[in-house]
């Protein structure tokens, strides 16, 4: 391992939790890595939590405004898992100053909040990684080499879902998620943004789209207090949900497949059910997240009545052989993270960008802008301008 970089977290609810530990795991999973993550600051407005996240996790220093982080000389790269409306406040501080990033989707609220972060990035001649997990899986990876070798034909069409019941409990408390100003255009934004990477990263560039958009509980309690997570809240005043609790969307690719993307945060039922199912010409490849070391692949010649197959992935397919040594053996969701912790340090020790990017998110930014203005026109929508 060569020399250390110091790192710093900004937002230390759940997501910058995992994004510490992904710091802490990395040398064990990565040894050859050129660079070792040493945690030099974390940043929290809530009262406590950084102080508390520094004693747990060995943060050198703690404080409630990012813009110490900012200004720290020590600090060379800074995880952003705050809020969606900082996203680009803090993200165009961090590149400004000089640090590389490694932000959380969506990257602000709209695609030109993406771009912003991500031109500040580029003038900076910093790095910038995205985090859009789901493609760091194994058998996503071994699925997008199935599909660019032609094993199952020509793509002719796919079905992409994200359902969760995360939101479905009226008791839900009205954080920010559910506010426009804050949280941007909700399940577009938090799940549908995946969808739209993993149809990018799977089968290229969209051409165009149209979509439909719900709110299914449209009031929920104000919380009265700090909030992390999903938290209930009753007995608060009610407010109006201002953002999408469901999107469909139908899409049309620039290879001529066609797709289906379907995002959901409340539905009952579901937890997680993430995955997404390829059909081609000569065969068929589906995953589930839940099941995330198993892809379902179909190939052959027979066409009618062909058999489908389980895939068990192992080393040689993505990064499964840093974390497991044979095939079968599971791995987790905050596996992938430290995958993602893994390409953002490699990006800033060889300066050249690895894992997803500020140029994903402005793609997949520009296609969530496209299924909400398809929505309200009841249009076909092109997301040119990603």
């Amino acid at each position: 391992m060569g020399s250390t970089l110091g790192v710093a977290v900004v937002g230390f609810g759940w997501m910058g939790r995992v994004h510490t530990q992904a710091y802490a795991r990395v040398p064990h999973h990565f040894p050859g890595l050129a660079v070792r993550p040493e945690l030099i600051a974390v940043a929290d407005e809530v009262p406590g939590r950084a102080e508390e996240a520094a004693e747990q996790y060995g943060f050198a220093t703690a404080a409630r405004d990012w813009r110490e982080v900012a200004a720290d000389p020590r600090v060379q790269a800074v995880s952003v898992a705050a809020p969606n409306f900082l996203h680009r406040e803090i993200g165009v501080a961090m590149a400004e100053a000089g640090k590389h990033l490694w932000i959380e989707k969506p990257v602000g609220l709209t695609a030109q909040d993406a771009r912003a972060v991500a031109d500040a990035v580029t003038k900076a001649g910093v790095q910038g990684t995205v985090g859009f997990n789901y493609r760091n899986a194994p058998a996503v990876a071994a699925a997008r080499e199935l599909v660019a070798a032609g094993e199952i034909g020509t793509v002719t069409h796919v079905r992409i879902r994200l359902f969760s019941d995360y939101a479905a409990h009226p008791e839900g408390a009205l954080t920010w998620r559910y506010e426009r100003e804050r949280g941007g255009s909700g399940v577009l934004g938090d799940l549908a943004s995946h969808g739209v990477d993993l149809a990018r990263f799977l089968l290229g560039e969209i051409a165009s789209l149209t979509a439909d958009t719900a709110v299914f509980v449209p009031e929920r309690a104000r919380p009265t207090g700090a909030t992390a997570g999903h938290t209930r809240s009753t007995g608060g005043e009610l407010g109006p949900v201002e953002n999408e609790d469901y999107v469909s969307c139908l899409l049309r690719f620039a290879s001529g497949a066609r797709g289906v993307l379907e995002a959901s945060r409340v539905s009952v039922g579901e937890q997680n059910n993430y995955g997404f199912e390829i059909h081609g010409t000569r065969g068929a490849v589906s995953w589930d997240f839940r099941r995330m070391g198993e892809l379902g692949v179909s190939r052959g010649t027979s066409y009618q009545d062909q058999p489908v197959s389980t895939l068990y992935v192992g080393p040689g397919h993505g990064e499964y052989g840093a974390f497991q040594p044979g095939a079968a053996n599971s791995m987790g969701y905050d596996d992938l993270k430290v995958i993602e912790a893994y390409n953002f340090l490699r990006s800033v020790a060889e300066g050249t960008p690895h894992g997803a990017t500020l140029d994903d998110a402005v793609h997949s930014a520009a296609a969530l802008d496209a299924m909400a203005r398809s929505a309200e026109q009841g249009t076909w929508v092109s997301p040119a301008g990603g």
